[in-house]
């Protein structure tokens, strides 16, 4: 029998998944944030627990859903179809802004899941902006392609920064590095191998994912989209390794070769964002405690952390000047400032081994509610002036 807290808790939960999307509207903003005030404000209360093994092991599977939708956003075809010019300034954008975090991080005597933190990208949130603004601007476009390379460089960084949390000497933390290195070599081998199957026997696709027209179609692709999903995990288990970062893999690889199948990212997202995601970020807010806010360990960090992420961006966009128009810059800098989702699973990665203090926690994920809010209302702000003009 359920005992009458999990009944509650399920109710509250319920209502949580039902009412933020019309806070959503009525805010105009992300659900996200939303969800995470209110599950700390339901915790505060006592309605929910973060030690409620349900609860726990249900936000779990939320958060690596959320790494494969974010695999689903990125499709390798498109990146190497974009011209060279685009891609090169990427990367100096990314070049410019990890040496900024490095370097600021150190001379403001950061932690070292702190600095990791500040160079972040998830291209998760940035997907609300081209639905509100259109996929066609020019500075988003130019922000999903340097947005697609700097998650997939973040996963990776969290990938390793998870690999030294977990090993006690550097003989074991270099293994991981090399086992790591292995699975990265086999995963292009099997991307060039994949393309080339494709290439050659194009029906393999229909196969694999038939028509949606057909009875076994309805469902075969979103049987393979799950089966491949699970497969990463469990092989990202196997070896030691992120489980994140196999369920990004497993989303970049439906997205890259299976992108004919419009309705299979849509229906996937809905699942995820309608049921699984929003139970993650409410587990996430349940283990923010709002009081400590006004505290001057949080806040201070906080604002600082807040800080760092800005200026980092905004210096690094001056090298995307060359292609985009005039202070488009500005608005990708912002775009690129979200990133929520990845600053949570480091701060849940330090705090499940330990290392991170309290303070350092709620700072992190104030900092990445307040990162969102702001980076909307400016980029509102500044869309709304150049419609003017």
């Amino acid at each position: 029998m359920y005992s009458s807290d999990s009944i509650v808790a399920i109710l509250a939960v319920s209502l949580v998944l039902v009412l933020s999307p019309h806070f959503s509207r009525l805010l105009r903003l992300p659900t996200a944030p939303i969800e995470i005030i209110l599950g700390s404000i339901l915790a505060i209360f006592g309605i929910i627990s973060v030690k409620n093994e349900n609860f726990s092991l249900l936000s779990d599977v939320g958060f690596l859903y959320l790494m494969f939708l974010a695999g689903l956003e990125v499709n390798l075809k498109t990146i190497f179809k974009m011209p060279r010019v685009y891609i090169i300034q990427s990367i100096y954008f990314l070049l410019v802004m990890w040496s900024l975090a490095f370097l600021l991080g150190i001379a403001f005597n950061l932690a070292t899941y702190l600095i990791l933190i500040l160079p972040l990208i998830s291209i998760g949130i940035l997907a609300t902006l081209s639905k509100e603004y259109g996929k066609e601007l020019h500075w988003i476009k130019i922000a999903f392609l340097v947005g697609t390379l700097g998650e997939v460089l973040s996963i990776v960084a969290l990938t390793i920064f998870e690999a030294h949390s977990t090993v006690s000497s550097t003989e074991d933390f270099i293994a991981k590095i090399a086992l790591l290195l292995i699975f990265l070599s086999t995963i292009v081998i099997l991307y060039l191998l994949f393309k080339r199957v494709f290439w050659w026997y194009p029906e393999l696709k229909t196969i694999l994912m038939p028509s949606s027209k057909t009875i076994d179609g309805r469902y075969q692709d979103l049987r393979l989209a799950i089966g491949l999903f699970f497969i990463m995990i469990a092989i990202m288990m196997q070896l030691h390794l992120e489980v994140a970062f196999g369920a990004f893999i497993a989303g970049v690889f439906i997205s890259t070769f299976f992108h004919h199948k419009k309705e299979l990212e849509e229906r996937m997202s809905s699942f995820g964002f309608g049921f699984l995601v929003p139970i993650f970020f409410i587990h996430v807010g349940a283990s923010f405690d709002l009081r400590n806010i006004f505290i001057s360990d949080v806040y201070m960090p906080t604002l600082l952390l807040l800080f760092l992420m800005f200026a980092i961006r905004l210096i690094a966009s001056l090298t995307l000047s060359f292609i985009t128009e005039k202070r488009q810059f500005v608005l990708i800098a912002f775009a690129l400032s979200m990133p929520l989702t990845l600053m949570i699973a480091v701060v849940t990665i330090a705090k499940l081994h330990r290392g991170i203090n309290e303070f350092d926690y709620y700072a992190v994920i104030l900092a990445s509610i307040l990162e969102v809010i702001i980076s909307m209302l400016v980029i509102k702000v500044l869309m709304k002036k150049k419609k003017a003009s």
